[in-house]
């Protein structure tokens, strides 16, 4: 969904250069979620940015409870922040549930973060930094994803992304 519609305009010369490094996560305890999320940050920044210029972290097993799922994810952002690397790597997170807060619940909004696992993506910031060079509102982004999503309405947004309904 996200590229079919282009919500993220960055995602498809990764893609079509074969570039996105996809990891699945078996790991159910905490320990090992976090030994999976230090390896493939290292992987990440280990490889050369032609190679893996982005990482998806898929995790199929656990975490279906959005709340358990964002503790993780803050988590992993304070290790960023500790290790200062918060000018190389930003997160971005999806999950089947994902909700705004202090938006409402029946919100399409939420399905541009929506996905079919809980999933972390690994950015690059120099990378980010480049492609947002080229865009005068990054915010515009988000504001003309939901209005893409509205224009689709709720039933062909569901069924495009069935496991957030």
């Amino acid at each position: 969904m996200v590229v079919g519609l282009n919500l993220c305009p960055f995602s498809h010369s990764v893609l079509a250069q074969d570039q996105v490094f996809y990891a699945i996560c078996d790991a159910n305890t905490d320990a090992q979620l976090k030994q999976f999320f230090v390896h493939e940050l290292q992987r990440l920044l280990g490889a050369d940015e032609n190679d893996i210029a982005t990482s998806l972290l898929m995790f199929p097993q656990g975490l279906t409870v959005f709340d358990d799922y964002l503790d993780l994810v803050d988590w992993f952002q304070q290790l960023l922040e500790q290790a200062k690397l918060t000018e190389h790597v930003q997160l971005a997170s999806f999950h089947p549930q994902y909700q705004f807060e202090g938006v409402a619940a029946d919100d399409l909004s939420h399905f541009t973060n929506r996905s079919p696992y809980p999933t972390i993506h690994l950015l690059r910031q120099a990378q980010m930094t480049k492609a947002l060079a080229h865009v005068v509102d990054p915010k515009q982004i988000y504001e003309d994803n939901i209005k893409t999503l509205n224009k689709l309405g709720r039933q062909q947004v569901e069924s495009l992304c069935p496991w957030g309904k």
